[in-house]
């Protein structure tokens, strides 16, 4: 994919859960339904995304390094997160089950779970933009360079 839309997706993303993650902002029924377009969102990111996935995979077999292999774990935990965080979530749901007829017990099981997995979600996104920060800044530096080329035209 062009990095400049791979750079698009990833800040949607990133503006996304930071808005659905917060319902002090957004309410709780629009965190909730918001929560599960999320789930779209983290889709098309994973699909942006699939060919380095791929490689990384192949590359941390072949010949694994702490930072391949670091990255590989940082992402699958960050998957783990983000499904256990959404599933509890419809599980705990006080607006996208009812309207859906549907009703799940265990509230007192779920919401700790909730909450628990949407903290350590957003701490794993941190240290995961972090990660990539060279990647962000390298993109930057790469359009300043093209667009001082440009003037020079």
């Amino acid at each position: 994919m062009d990095p400049k839309k791979n750079l698009i997706v990833d800040v949607v993303a990133l503006a996304v859960y930071a808005i659905v993650a917060n319902p002090a902002i957004t309410g709780v029924a629009l965190h909730e339904w918001a929560g599960l377009g999320l789930v779209l969102v983290f889709l098309v990111h994973v699909a942006a995304h699939v060919d380095w996935v791929a490689d990384t995979v192949r590359s941390a077999l072949r010949s694994p390094s702490w930072s391949r292999v670091g990255n590989l774990v940082l992402d699958v935990c960050i998957v783990v997160a983000f499904m256990v965080c959404v599933v509890s979530g419809v599980l705990v749901s006080g607006a996208v089950l009812p309207a859906l007829g549907y009703y799940a017990q265990g509230y007192y099981f779920w919401d700790p779970l909730h909450a628990i997995s949407a903290k350590v979600l957003l701490a794993l996104l941190l240290v995961h933009v972090v990660v990539h920060a060279r990647w962000f800044i390298r993109f930057a530096k790469k359009g300043k360079d093209a667009e001082h080329a440009d003037e020079l035209d």
